[in-house]
């Protein structure tokens, strides 16, 4: 049998063939996990036909500290994936409301978040303010990149700064989390939403179940980290199948974009 024609889910167990997984937008019909997904299939899912128009293209990170193989491995997998980095951010309608977007991809460096990241999302926070748009942002990482160091790190301020901007100019953002979203993207931007919607079961935490466990010495509780879990304890707001996120953006930038002159 050809190699990469049936996937396993990993919840259930169920072997799903790559075309139906595709055709049911990545998602298990037996159990509804949400498999990963493509940061250009998300944006075709999400954005009203003929809509998105891609910005800051071309962005690939340098290596500011010298780490040993980093522009290497960034050569291989900007080859390997097409993208210039671990988020693609663009211009879009959704439900004919004008929005920017910034959709991470986790196949690109476990989706961190370096420099060209933190930037890209940065100037697309400015460009929704100069264009009056609503913001989203669709997040998948494991965190801050430790190629890049301290200079990563400062991607937290700097796009937490560009949201607060803004949020004093009465623009919405609305922060999509989904399975996973970790380290430094939950600990800034993922997290600061107006409104913060999840995918079911995706992982949100800062370090991983594992990590906690052995830092605390405490056995944790049922579902801990799960999208599910976070709802409970008031970290996110709704959770929203895939089938649905496209109808359920529209009717929220719908209701907080300031009214058109």
């Amino acid at each position: 049998m050809p190699e990469g024609l049936w996937i396993k889910c990993p919840d259930c167990g169920a072997m799903i063939h790559m075309l139906e997984l595709k055709q049911n937008l990545h998602v298990c019909q037996a159990c509804q996990n949400h498999f990963l997904m493509d940061a250009r299939d998300r944006i075709a899912l999400l954005a009203d036909p003929g809509t998105f128009e891609e910005t800051e293209a071309g962005l690939i990170s340098s290596n500011p500290l010298g780490f040993q193989g980093y522009e290497t491995k960034i050569a291989e997998l900007c080859e390997k994936t097409g993208l210039d980095d671990a988020v693609v951010t663009g211009r879009l309608a959704i439900g004919g409301q004008r929005a920017m977007i910034a959709v991470m991809d986790f196949k690109y460096f476990a989706g961190s978040m370096g420099s060209v990241v933190g930037e890209k999302i940065t100037r697309a926070v400015e460009m929704a303010m100069a264009e009056q748009r609503g913001m989203i942002i669709v997040s998948a990482s494991s965190g801050a990149r430790m190629q890049e160091g301290m200079l990563s790190l400062m991607q937290m301020a700097k796009t937490c700064g560009a949201l607060a901007r803004l949020s004093e100019a009465k623009l919405p953002f609305i922060s999509v989390l989904t399975h996973p979203t970790t380290g430094g993207v939950t600990a800034s931007f993922a997290t600061l939403g107006d409104i913060n919607l999840a995918e079911p079961k995706c992982m949100i935490g800062f370090a991983g179940p594992r990590v906690v466990k052995e830092t605390t010495h405490q056995n944790l509780p049922p579902g801990f980290q799960t999208a599910e879990f976070m709802l409970q304890h008031g970290l996110i707001d709704a959770i929203v199948p895939r089938q649905e996120l496209r109808e359920k953006l529209a009717q929220l930038l719908a209701f907080m974009l300031p009214a058109k002159a």
